[in-house]
């Protein structure tokens, strides 16, 4: 089970940096730092509602998939047996 307990950690830490990624990338109210790094021109990608839609889903999936993995890992350290 060291293993994988190994890749859940790994991907623990993957999907906080890729959550963190996803969350900056979210168009805001007055627009925040995700204009930061557009230099605030506005685009018809990023203006477009189904691509925050897509943006949207893709930040929840990463969330739901790191607690997931969090409690995985709360389980296996719970019930982990030595022999």
């Amino acid at each position: 089970m060291d293993i994988l307990t190994l890749l859940l950690q790994i991907a623990v830490v993957l999907l906080s940096v890729l959550i963190i990624l996803l969350v900056l990338l979210h168009k805001g109210r007055g627009g925040g730092v995700s204009d930061m790094f557009g230099g605030g021109v506005t685009t018809s990608m990023s203006s477009s509602g189904s691509a925050q839609r897509l943006l949207t889903r893709v930040t929840v999936t990463s969330a739901l998939l790191w607690g997931a993995a969090i409690v995985a890992l709360g389980l296996l350290a719970r019930f982990n047996v030595d022999s």
